[in-house]
């Protein structure tokens, strides 16, 4: 048997007026995901446990099949993984954006006006974060570079208490009520108001500017952690897998629990992503391994952004080119599952993530379903006749157990 977990990262949604109430998902042509629906197990899961943060760390942790209550550390220490930081024991890792702050005409206030500060490129944003290393970074304080907007930042005998806000939650507002709070909290601060000093007279942020792009003017850390304790994915399924994904917590995720991490050329994270070699390369990974997990970024990035077209854009094209591919080449193998979800919702008439249950298919090679009318979208939470999983981390078990 060879499984398929194929994600469409905050793919689900509200209603938009512009959609005529409609979802994207909804107003998307997704002929292969509704092909699924129509020949699948169709069924609703709570991703997210109850008083945990809604980010896609906890969900896809859970579809892994690992409880959140029980593993989960933090975001930074996952990403640390992925980029090659080994932590130690008394790490504690931060995630470190590269963001756009916006000031009144007297810069007495601040606004998050672009959490990816243009989705700077990965060339650029190296650079920017080598010299906040050289200029800011101290003994036990290090940033190391990562992917765009998204590094990191280590301190060694840290604190890890203080409450820090992701900065796609608070895009449009001003920063002040969202600072770092608690134990810790002035340091951070430190850290990110001396980071504007230099970001700002930075030649990059210049040219960045002067060609109408929007300039990394400041660093944000949030998502802090140690680093977790994950039993192997092949010890608790008795299974092998790989993954391929453009983010790195999904990535650490893979790496901690003893995953194949795919490394697939040209995959960003964004529109622009390599839909179809992160397909190609895991079909060709089925080969050796017996399970695969793609996780895609785009539609939740177009959510964050409040872009409902490129949501549907984005949505089309990981049906096409992602789930279609993934169809055709499974096909080779005799028994087969597909597994294709998002990991939580991400609406974007509020531009974050919700901790609100998200739909899932699984379709059998063995045995095909016969719904008729049925369609991949959020009426499947309201259907009746559904699978219900309220813990997500049950979801891979039933999933791959049956």
């Amino acid at each position: 048997m060879k499984y398929a977990v194929i994600i469409g990262d905050g793919m689900t949604d509200r209603g938009l007026k512009e959609l005529g109430g409609r979802t994207p998902l909804q107003a998307a042509f997704t002929p292969n995901m509704d092909k699924l629906a129509k020949e699948g197990t169709l069924g609703v899961v709570r991703t997210i446990p109850e008083g945990l943060h809604p980010g896609s760390d906890v969900a896809n942790l859970s579809i892994l099949g690992y409880d959140p209550k029980k593993f989960y550390t933090g975001r930074a220490p996952l990403e640390a993984a992925s980029i090659g930081v080994k932590l130690g024991d008394k790490d504690v890792a931060f995630r470190c954006n590269l963001v756009t702050l916006r000031y009144d005409r007297e810069k007495t206030k601040a606004y998050m006006e672009d959490y990816s500060a243009g989705h700077i490129s990965t060339a650029e944003a190296r650079v920017l974060i080598e010299d906040l290393n050289k200029e800011i970074g101290a003994e036990g304080v290090s940033f190391y570079p990562g992917v765009s907007y998204r590094h990191l930042m280590v301190w060694t005998d840290g604190e890890a208490g203080s409450e820090c806000t992701p900065p796609h939650d608070i895009i449009g507002k001003e920063i002040t009520d969202y600072l770092p709070l608690g134990s810790g909290s002035e340091f951070l601060r430190a850290l990110m108001r001396d980071s504007v000093d230099i970001l700002e007279s930075h030649e990059i942020n210049k040219q960045r500017i002067s060609s109408g792009k929007k300039p990394a003017n400041s660093i944000w850390l949030w998502g802090q952690g140690g680093k977790p304790q994950l039993p192997l994915f092949s010890e608790k399924y008795g299974i092998k897998g790989a993954m391929v994904s453009a983010v790195d917590l999904t990535k650490g995720l893979g790496i901690y629990i003893g995953m194949e991490i795919l490394n697939v050329p040209g995959v960003t994270g964004y529109l622009d992503t390599n839909y179809v070699g992160k397909a190609e390369y895991s079909l060709e990974a089925l080969e050796r391994v017996d399970l695969v997990y793609i996780h895609v970024e785009a539609p939740d990035e177009a959510s964050h952004a409040g872009n409902y077209k490129d949501k549907i854009k984005a949505i089309e094209d990981f049906d096409a080119l992602v789930v279609g591919t993934v169809l055709r080449g499974i096909r080779a193998f005799e028994d087969y599952r597909v597994l294709v979800m998002p990991d939580h919702p991400t609406p974007i008439e509020v531009r974050t993530h919700t901790d609100e249950p998200v739909p899932f298919v699984i379709y059998d090679s063995r045995e095909k379903k016969n719904n008729k009318g049925a369609v991949f979208s959020e009426e499947i939470l309201n259907a009746e006749g559904v699978v219900k999983i309220q813990h997500g981390h049950e979801l891979m078990d039933y999933f791959i157990r049956g």
